[in-house]
């Protein structure tokens, strides 16, 4: 569900600047790929891509923009729901892609084409957007959430982790908005078709987040600063999104009064806005979205 263009005309006329915003866009979540756009008036960025070629350029062709649009895209991890597409990209587009030495190599990602981050090393993309890789714990790789600073608020993209850490905490709490995987619920998973191995290792501390999981890690880091939350990567075998949003809010419900949206694997979705007049114009979309009313 995107902001459509007579939306936009309206936030206009109403005096809603949206060009000193942050605009986030999940072009599609889940385990047939992964890919979330950051959006101001100077820079287009990516969150991972995997996609094919044919798809990104799809969902991306939804939002009125072509792949050689995009600054660069930053890679979390990588597992082929996250990174597949990344030299994909490399050779269609010259995207430049931002990612760790490992997740680099493992990709076999162009030199030429690829710059390196290290934990905790803050990238600056433009003048005014800057993005932190935090570490977090998948198995088998050197995953990374990202924080994304915009005029003074912050937007978290986290996925694939089977717990948390302090550091992420750290620096998650108070973000303006927070996008978090919910892979699966527990009962489920426990009755469901997969092999015990593969339900063990989704359950590990390197695995996936559960809805119980994700509700609690939200107690922890929600504010009265945060204003939205998305639901992310959720299993399509093993979840549902009314059992996660109403798990999720059972949590954090004391301390959470924004708005809660599920991310599918079919999108580009509704964006999200921080910074200027943000709050405003994430209530007049949802006041003049009927899908979401």
């Amino acid at each position: 569900m995107l902001i459509c263009s007579d939306l936009f005309n309206t936030l206009t006329r109403w005096g809603f600047d949206i060009r000193m915003t942050l605009k986030i866009t999940h072009l599609g979540t889940g385990s047939r790929g992964n890919s979330t756009l950051l959006e101001t008036d100077e820079v287009k960025v990516l969150i991972d891509q995997g996609f094919s070629g044919a798809q990104l350029a799809k969902r991306l062709g939804l939002l009125g923009i072509n792949p050689e649009d995009i600054d660069c895209a930053l890679i979390s991890h990588h597992h082929g729901d996250h990174g597949g597409g990344a030299s994909i990209a490399q050779r269609k587009w010259k995207m430049q892609i931002l990612a760790n030495e490992r997740t680099a190599q493992e990709l076999n990602l162009d030199p030429m084409l690829t710059s390196y981050f290290g934990s905790l090393d803050m990238i600056r993309i433009g003048d005014e957007l800057s993005v932190l890789p935090v570490p977090v714990p998948h198995s088998g790789s050197d995953n990374v959430a990202f924080i994304a600073s915009y005029r003074g608020e912050r937007a978290a993209v986290i996925t694939d982790l089977g717990s948390w850490t302090d550091e992420l905490v750290k620096h998650v709490y108070g973000c303006e908005h927070i996008s978090i995987e919910a892979n699966y619920d527990a009962n489920r998973l426990d009755s469901g078709p997969y092999p015990f191995s593969l339900k063990e290792r989704i359950r590990s501390r390197g695995g996936h987040l559960s809805n119980e999981q994700t509700g609690q890690f939200l107690a922890e880091v929600c504010t009265k600063a945060t204003r939205s939350i998305v639901l992310t990567h959720l299993s399509e075998k093993n979840n549902s999104p009314h059992l996660a949003e109403s798990t999720v809010l059972y949590h954090i419900s004391d301390i959470f009064d924004g708005d809660i949206f599920i991310s599918l694997q079919d999108g580009p979705e509704m964006t999200h806005y921080i910074g200027k007049d943000s709050h405003q114009i994430n209530k007049t979309q949802i006041e003049n979205n009927p899908e979401i009313n």
